[in-house]
């Protein structure tokens, strides 16, 4: 059991990507719907694959929280209906929206091809358009909800993904969108964008192997704080924009990561020469 601080005591979240890629540590989905349980909330894990939302209800229910698990493909507008009224079923409303699918690929405007382009589009920003979509409504007929989108620095900073990067800067310009057409319905809008944490999905990017531990402190030394950081960072900062704390805050993006948006390229150099090269 752990402490249930109530600060969203009694309602209801949706969290899409609420399971996470195989692999050691946390993802942003899974923490995120861990933190509103703790916080109070009834949780609908959704995820493409059901058992890996189905590790996250167990994590929820063993802490003492309330958590259902819905498969869906979210970039079917069919699926994202069935959603938010398999939430009305279960839970009777939907107050809080997690937006949290997402899949990375490295590659350059030379090397992506058109199909890399249109997947990254579909998984990370077609997605969280639909479910918006279907549960906006149910918020606005109440006039009172919170959206919180997975976003990345990746919107706003260059880092070899293209197709990524600009999918989520979509997403970001769909948040402040949203954040003013919806704001007198009483719904804000928010994204968080986590920068180089540390998460199974993007241990399944990177190489591993002899450069795991390279990687790691890359991602360590890249920003101002020089630590590591994780899903569980994510998730509490989902967990703040979500609550009450932030009532007045709507249309914004809240960087994740350790001050990297304030380091320039030349710091940059100057933080990573420090990290040697692994044999191999």
């Amino acid at each position: 059991m752990v402490e249930r601080r109530g600060r969203v005591e009694g309602r209801v979240a949706i969290v899409t990507g609420a399971g996470s890629t195989p692999g050691p540590g946390i993802g942003t989905g899974k923490a995120s719907a861990a933190v509103l349980a703790r916080e109070g909330a009834s949780v609908l894990c959704v995820d493409l694959f059901p058992e890996r939302a189905e590790e996250t209800k167990q994590l929820i229910e063993s802490e003492g929280g309330t958590a259902e698990v819905f498969a869906a493909d979210c970039t079917k507008a069919a699926d994202c209906e069935a959603m938010v009224q398999a939430a009305l079923d279960r839970f009777g409303t939907v107050d809080i929206l997690v937006n949290n699918i997402g899949r990375a690929a490295v590659g350059t405007v030379v090397d992506t091809t058109e199909e890399e382009w249109d997947q990254a589009f579909d998984i990370n920003l077609r997605t969280a358009f639909l479910a918006s979509k279907h549960a906006v409504p149910v918020m606005a007929a109440k006039g009172a909800g919170a959206i919180v989108n997975t976003c990345s620095i990746s919107a706003v900073r260059g880092d070899g993904t293209l197709a990524y990067s600009a999918a989520k800067g979509g997403m970001l310009a769909m948040t402040v969108d949203m954040a003013y057409s919806h704001g007198r319905q009483g719904i804000r809008v928010n994204a968080v964008a986590p920068g180089h944490i540390t998460t199974p999905m993007v241990n399944s990017v990177q190489q591993l192997g002899p450069r795991t531990e390279f990687n790691a402190r890359m991602r360590c030394e890249a920003g101002l704080l020089g630590t590591p950081g994780d899903g569980w960072d994510v998730g509490y900062a989902v967990g703040f924009l979500a609550s009450d704390e932030a009532r007045w805050i709507t249309g914004v993006l809240l960087p994740v990561e350790s001050g990297v948006l304030a380091v320039t390229p030349l710091m940059m150099a100057s933080y990573l020469r420090a990290v040697p090269e692994p044999e191999g």
